[in-house]
């Protein structure tokens, strides 16, 4: 086990949910609520400099 501590799901419009985890080790995981044995991994500073630039409007194009 990787001692993920998975946030409360972040929910859009409809049933688009998704988690943020982290693990003692520094890495951050990202995975669809419900579907949390199939995520994304990086460092925790990956996911904070993607949440800082989806914010900022960088990914604007894409939806």
């Amino acid at each position: 086990m990787l001692g993920i501590a998975w946030e409360e799901p972040f929910c859009g419009e409809g049933a688009n949910c998704f988690r943020i985890g982290t693990d003692p080790q520094g890495n951050a995981y990202i995975a669809l609520a419900g579907q949390e044995d199939l995520y994304l991994t990086d460092t925790r500073e990956a996911l904070r400099t993607l949440i800082r630039d989806i914010k900022a409007g960088k990914a604007d194009h894409l939806v």
